[in-house]
């Protein structure tokens, strides 16, 4: 099962119950969990080298990839293990996971190119509009 695969089983609810939205639920847990929220996740980018990748998320124009190496060095290893562990997938999977969901989650945090005030994110308003990725992760497989 390839990368995207295992993302749109995961979003489009294939993994079974209420995992449909767990890698998701669980990104914005852990963005508004960082100190100072959104604020402090893109701090944390800007200390890894990779500011400018986050800036594009946040920001009105195409989202810039990042690895799951990249992600894991920005993040840490035992931050992405927690968050591994909380949705029950391996650490090795989940780091490139989240690489493919954290620039959607952040990017539909802020529509406006704007952190919302205090960078907590308003969990319930992103899930809604996330509603299509399974589309955007191949949850519409085809034969």
């Amino acid at each position: 099962m390839g990368l995207l695969d295992m993302v749109g089983g995961l979003i489009g609810g294939e993994a079974g119950g209420n995992s449909q939205n767990a890698l998701v639920s669980a990104a914005l847990e852990f963005v508004n969990n960082q100190p100072g929220g959104l604020n402090g996740l893109i701090q944390k980018f800007q200390q890894g080298g990779a500011g400018d990748i986050i800036g594009s998320w946040v920001g009105n124009g195409e989202n810039q990839p990042i690895s799951g190496d990249a992600l894991q060095n920005v993040l840490g290893s035992d931050a992405v293990g927690a968050l591994a562990s909380k949705i029950g997938i391996d650490p090795s999977q989940a780091s490139g996971l989240l690489a493919q969901v954290l620039p959607h989650v952040v990017n539909h945090a802020t529509p406006d190119g704007q952190v919302p005030a205090g960078g907590q994110v308003d969990t319930s308003s992103v899930l809604g509009s996330l509603s299509q990725l399974a589309g955007l992760f191949g949850g519409n497989k085809q034969a």
